[in-house]
């Protein structure tokens, strides 16, 4: 009898294992959101995704083989899987989205803003205003779809020069061919919320509503803005496309990226910002960091050294 329940619970044993070993993989993430207190402000890092981009052959002004090495240094290879940010500042009085990722401009990986929006626990129509670093695809396709406002209650706003340049049926008309579909998806992104009287620019360097104030910083585009959060003596710096790769730029700001409309001009925003965040021993975060994208940066020799931020469970 003993013997006959030994080889039932082996093969009871052998069933459960068995079962178990056969369980198809997931292969999907959990919903991309991060949040975090920053005084009496909430600020949740939302995900619209990560693309592949070849960034040994786009970043400039260092050899190819130094930009290899960097990224292996760091056991990333080329291309690199790069994230696209989106920050959801809640002040208590107003609900802030800090660009919008990428909707459908740049392939199947990208465009997944509104549904990780929406599992933090918000609706696109609680957003009251939405303010754009800067009018690339990557930061202003999720503002619409197919001609219609994804936010139907928010007010856009962006730096005027970014918009006096990307919204010109001029530069559309300038534009190379390579430089064409930029261009047309800053026009297709903004123009349910021109036409709707939804889109409300600024200039340079204005507190926008209590707690967030923009801060010109041009040179990736003609209007490039970062945004700065603040709440009870703390500072949270949101750099836009100010960097692109951690493990090159932060140890070596000087490197540049093909994208910028002046380099020089983008290097030296950047080296201040680099600076002044140290410095102040503010938070930072930017579009391309590693999601969530929010560290602290220290000097560090002729360059930086950035530390994510340390993960934080429900108190």
């Amino acid at each position: 009898m003993s013997s006959l329940r030994s080889v039932l619970a082996l093969i009871a044993f052998t069933l459960a294992t068995s079962a178990g070993a056969a369980a198809p993989m997931a292969k999907t993430q959990a919903p991309g959101f991060y949040r975090m207190m920053l005084g009496d402000i909430e600020v949740t890092v939302v995900s619209d995704g990560t693309v592949d981009l070849p960034m040994a052959e786009i970043l400039k002004d260092m050899p190819r083989k130094d930009i290899d090495r960097m990224l292996a240094r760091a056991f990333l290879g080329n291309p690199l899987e790069t994230s696209v940010n989106a920050f959801l500042v809640n002040t208590g009085a107003k609900l802030v989205l800090i660009d919008t990722g990428a909707g459908k401009f740049f392939g199947p990986t990208l465009g997944r803003l509104i549904p990780n929006l929406k599992a933090a626990g918000y609706q696109p129509e609680q957003v009251d205003e939405i303010y754009i670093t800067h009018m690339h695809g990557d930061h202003i396709g999720g503002l619409a779809a197919d001609g219609k406002r994804n936010f139907p209650n928010a007010v856009v706003r962006a730096d005027q020069h970014d918009a006096d340049f990307w919204l010109s049926p001029a530069t559309l008309e300038k534009a190379t061919k390579d430089e064409k579909g930029f261009v047309q998806a800053a026009q297709a992104s903004l123009k349910p919320y021109v036409d709707a009287g939804k889109f409300k620019p600024f200039e340079g360097d204005v507190e926008l509503v209590p707690g967030v104030r923009a801060h010109a910083s041009h040179g990736h585009t003609p209007g490039h803005a970062t945004y700065i959060v603040e709440s009870k003596g703390q500072r949270l710096v949101l750099w836009g496309d100010l960097m692109h790769v951690g493990a090159v730029q932060f140890p070596a700001p000087y490197v540049t990226i093909q994208f910028d409309s002046d380099s020089k001009a983008a290097k030296e925003q950047r080296r201040k910002a680099f600076t002044e965040a140290a410095k102040q021993n503010d938070w930072v975060g930017a579009a391309h960091l590693p999601f969530p994208g929010i560290g602290h940066i220290r000097a560090e020799g002729r360059g930086f050294a950035y530390f994510p931020a340390n993960y934080s469970g429900p108190r």
